[in-house]
């Protein structure tokens, strides 16, 4: 199987700083502690074993927010040497809310394969889901600096929940020449009722009412650590349906989900879910969608 993978993490404990990992914790998405370990471009395809991935996107590592550059410049030598090209696109990250938001962006760009940048948006009423306690879409400095993305040619990441998606989608349309991309098909957390349920599928439709707003179907697996190809397959289905072929892409989220299952294991059941579909439409899910809309 042939495989473009737009969302993976990579780092080197050894040489740079990772907050979550320097003190890792048991959340939601699993033990962070199973993951306190160096994973360099060799790890990440040894565990790509027989799926060949012809390219990737690397997506912000939560890298040390006082020198988030310096994970851009490290993931551009890789690329340049060792990876043979990858990471191919470089998802980096800068708080928009912060008076350097403009030099950041700038250096982020210096380098050849950068592509966008990811700021953590979820926000949500129980701690053990919050990620920073902040409304950012709701600060003026956040969204004034917001429209600096444009002017470097880089899209935007959005990782948010559910009850964030209707300002999302706003901000969608403010910035419609902007490329956005939800992060891990919009991650449906409150799924013990009808009203959540319908929060995530709502707010999905709000979103894919915007041409310029991709998803990315990835790290389902956070939310359902037993998962089968069965429990996936409602959310892979709906998230396609929402978007269509030509707007959603198969991510793996590697190491993160290597806590619930082997990176094959994960694409096979992509794969078995979309079975039916056409050659153009899976050459779109696994491999082109994720090379136009990253320009990789």
């Amino acid at each position: 199987m042939q495989v473009v993978d737009p969302h993976i993490h990579l780092w080197d404990l050894k040489t740079h700083h990772y907050p979550w990992l320097a003190n890792p914790q048991t959340s939601f998405v699993g033990d962070a502690r199973a993951l306190q370990h160096d994973y360099l471009i060799g790890d990440f395809l040894r565990d790509a074993g027989d799926i060949e991935v012809l390219k990737l996107v690397h997506v912000d590592a939560n890298h040390d927010p006082a020198d988030p550059v310096e994970e851009t410049r490290w993931l551009q030598g890789i690329a340049d040497g060792e990876g043979r090209g990858m990471p191919n696109g470089i998802v980096a990250y800068a708080d928009l809310s912060g008076d350097n938001a403009e030099a950041l962006l700038e250096a982020h760009a210096a380098f050849s394969n950068t592509r966008g940048i990811r700021q953590i948006l979820n926000v949500h009423e129980n701690p053990h889901y919050d990620y920073g306690g902040r409304h950012f879409m709701h600060e003026a400095a956040w969204r004034r600096n917001f429209g600096l993305l444009k002017r470097h040619s880089m899209s935007f990441d959005m990782q948010l929940y559910p009850s964030q998606m209707n300002d999302a989608a706003a901000l969608a349309r403010e910035h419609h020449d902007t490329q956005f991309i939800v992060n891990h098909a919009g991650m449906f957390v409150d799924r013990s009722s009808v009203e959540g349920y319908r929060a995530w599928r709502d707010g999905m439709r709000a979103l894919a009412a915007c041409e310029n707003v991709a998803v990315k179907i990835s790290g389902l697996a956070m939310f359902d650590h037993a998962w089968t190809v069965e429990s996936f397959r409602p959310y892979v289905l709906e998230t396609i349906d929402a978007f269509g072929c030509e707007r959603a892409m198969f991510a793996s989220n590697f190491p993160v989900d290597r806590l619930f299952g082997s990176y094959g294991a994960l694409w096979r059941a992509y794969a078995e879910i979309v079975a039916d579909a056409t050659d153009s439409e899976k050459a779109a899910l696994f491999r082109r969608n994720a090379e136009r809309i990253y320009r990789i």
